[in-house]
């Protein structure tokens, strides 16, 4: 599709009839529409896809209001009501390779006080294309429909599906939000089943059901059908709240994340200023005086040991040689009180013995007595008890007892003194109450929203898994009764057959299109990422994007492989990447939609705005209308993107009319800089 032209009449703030010339070149693919804010630029936006889309188009301008209303409202505040106003579209689109010329005419006006009557009236010249090519200035030769004009809301579906529409219609508001990886998600799914093609092979399936079904009525048949009409709406139903309660989900999951990253933020400051020993003091006290009073029962039962055996061991010199000494006595005592028994036990041997015999004993039995008589004989007789061995040996029992005990008690004594030091270390550490309630107060109250939040999040996460095992139950009841119904109406072979393969049919179908997703997904990666990086300043900072084939979520990663958060993006990186999206989904599609985009450069740096006039709007489609502000497209800029340009148009608001009117060129252009 390509607009050739758009007329304004009476239409919000443009007064009188107002036109634009949307013709483009192929190396030439831009039309710049410059307007300061509150000059009309969305209300252009709006007005394209009103004359589309009528009641469906999602026009920014709308809100809440109800089409009729919203109608009057944009009827010109200084137009005659009952003349009303209108927007008339041309373009062109190819059908199986022929050019047809759309002209489609969307008018309303007032009747009295409470009646609005619209009208749609659509023209078509089905041989332009070929009038085109053999001529490069050929004129349409339009022709009104009447079937075009009643059916043009199912027929514009066939051309441009509103879904895809809104892939190719977007402000830097809409921009902002694709850069939310759940909102993206959802446009990714959206763009791959009506941009590329899966929602017809979804579709075909659906005939082919149908199909099965398209037989007489009986009367059990009819109750059947009305049935599953009825779950059908339920199922509608359901999906609706369904996908309410995803956007409430990923609503209250950013504002938790939020939230959170701010009660990050505060406890870092809370620890930075020393929050976490001021929070300690009490157990930090309690520890100290506990370690004061372990240390003065550890050095009692050492005092304790000292008033024993223990400070002998300082002694074991003395107490060796004292163990001799008493050695040396007890073996004198022995040798006295054995002496005068060997005496007169000798005499009586001698008395046995026979003369020649006792000379040679009495030598041996003298020796023997005088060697325990010397024994007997001590330098030195400290006059120790008979069992002062035995003392000594449950001295040195106890000695060893008490020493090993005491090497316990002085580790304990050394573990617990720095135990002490340590402790009155961040005693000295803990900050004053005065420095830290502030922060401990808002990060308390920063606790408690974090709190509330969760709350939140889980109630709203567990609405929507209620209402995704509902929409579950529904579906299955709905193939039930899809299925039963099928059952009761194979009564003749044709049927069977019909069934037969139709059912062979969409399982086919379901092969093609799980491959054919796969398939737009893995080209799709490669093209965003490429669109990514041609934007990107940073060109190292994302090296792989991946997209999950079912959830549709989107994954970046870092030249490590590792995964990349979208957050740490700045906010420009995240509008770059949903520019990189929605250029990308062009690409896949062959550029073949326009891109109209209003307030393209918002919160994006010099350098960012300079790639994405020298790299994204000359080749972003074949066609490109950029609504802009003198501050995004400046005098600089607009030098980059000339050679593009096919047409310049400005906005200009009459601040005493408050009425806009189109003229031609830019702020920076001749003729434009009198009325701008």
């Amino acid at each position: 599709m390509l607009l050739r032209k758009i007329t304004l009449e009476e239409f919000g703030a443009y007064r009188g009839k107002q036109s634009l010339d949307l013709t483009t070149e192929k190396k030439k693919p831009i039309i710049l529409i410059g307007g300061l804010n509150g000059c009309g630029k969305t209300t252009l936006l709006d007005a394209i896809q009103l004359a589309l889309y009528g009641p469906r188009a999602r026009c920014s301008g709308r809100g809440n209001k109800t089409y009729e209303a919203y109608l009057r409202e944009s009827i010109n505040r200084q137009a005659d009501p009952t003349r009303g106003s209108s927007v008339t579209l041309e373009f062109t689109v190819a059908v199986d390779g022929t050019e047809h010329y759309y002209k489609v005419v969307r008018s309303w006006h007032t009747s009295g006080k409470s009646t609005l009557k619209e009208f749609l009236t659509a023209f078509i010249d089905e041989g332009y294309g070929a009038r085109a090519k053999a001529n490069r200035r050929a004129e349409p030769e339009l022709k009104h429909s009447r079937v075009l004009s009643e059916g043009w809301a199912d027929h514009v579906e066939s051309l441009l599906p509103l879904e895809v529409a809104s892939l190719s219609f977007f402000d830097g508001e809409k921009i902002e939000s694709l850069a939310d990886p759940e909102r993206a998600a959802s446009v990714i799914q959206s763009a791959i089943h009506s941009l590329l093609g899966v929602n017809t092979v979804q579709q075909l399936r659906t005939d082919l059901l149908a199909l099965q079904r398209r037989q007489k009525l009986s009367d059990e048949e009819q109750h059947l059908m009305d049935n599953i009409h009825e779950q059908e709406r339920e199922q509608k139903a359901v999906e609706a709240e369904l996908e309410d309660a995803e956007q409430d989900v990923a609503q209250r999951r950013t504002s938790l994340g939020t939230a959170r990253r701010s009660l990050e933020t505060l406890e870092e400051a809370f620890a930075h200023e020393g929050g976490n020993l001021f929070n300690r003091r009490v157990e930090i006290e309690r520890d100290h005086a506990r370690a004061l009073v372990r240390l003065t029962e550890l050095r009692s039962s050492l005092a304790n040991l000292a008033a024993g055996p223990l400070p002998l061991l300082m002694m074991s010199g003395h107490l060796k040689e004292l163990r001799k000494q008493a050695k040396r006595e007890q073996t004198a005592a022995e040798a006295g009180q054995v002496l005068g028994v060997l005496e007169e036990r000798d005499q009586w041997l001698l008395e046995l013995l026979p003369e020649e015999a006792k000379e040679a004993v009495t030598e041996r039995l003298e020796a023997d007595r005088a060697k325990r008589a010397k024994q007997a004989d001590l330098k030195t007789d400290l006059a120790l008890p008979s069992d002062m061995l035995t003392q000594l040996s449950l001295l040195d029992a106890a000695s060893a007892r008490d020493k090993a005990r005491a090497a316990e008690l002085l580790k304990e004594v050394a573990d617990t003194d720095e135990e002490r030091v340590q402790l009155e270390r961040q005693l000295a550490g803990v900050p004053a109450a005065s420095k830290v309630e502030a922060i401990q107060q808002e990060r308390e109250a920063q606790l408690r929203e974090v709190a509330k939040k969760e709350d939140a999040y889980e109630r709203a996460l567990e609405r929507f898994t209620e209402l995704k095992r509902r929409l579950e139950f529904v579906t299955a009841s709905l193939d039930r009764a899809h299925e039963k119904f099928v059952r009761t109406k194979v009564k003749a072979e044709e049927v069977e057959r019909i069934i037969k393969y139709s059912e062979k049919a969409r399982r086919t179908l379901d092969l093609f299109s799980d491959a054919l997703l796969k398939g737009h997904i893995s080209r799709l990666e490669v093209a965003m990422l490429q669109s990514f990086r041609t934007l990107m300043r940073k060109q190292g900072l994302v090296q792989g994007l991946r997209i999950d084939t079912n959830k549709f979520t989107l994954t970046l990663t870092d030249s490590e492989g590792e995964l990349l958060d979208p957050a740490r993006l700045s906010a420009g990186e995240r509008q770059l990447l949903a520019v990189s999206l929605l250029w990308g989904l062009m690409k896949v599609a062959g550029n073949r939609l326009p891109s109209v985009i209003d307030t393209p450069l918002g919160r994006l740096d010099s350098r960012h705005r300079e790639h994405l006039v020298d790299r994204y709007f000359p080749y972003a489609s074949d066609q490109v209308l950029l609504l802009s502000t003198d501050e995004e497209i400046d005098e600089y800029l607009l030098s980059r993107l000339e050679s593009s340009v096919a047409h310049k148009y400005m906005l200009v608001h009459d601040d005493t009319t408050f009425t806009t009117s189109v003229v031609s060129g830019y702020w920076w252009n001749a003729g434009a800089q009198n009325v701008a």
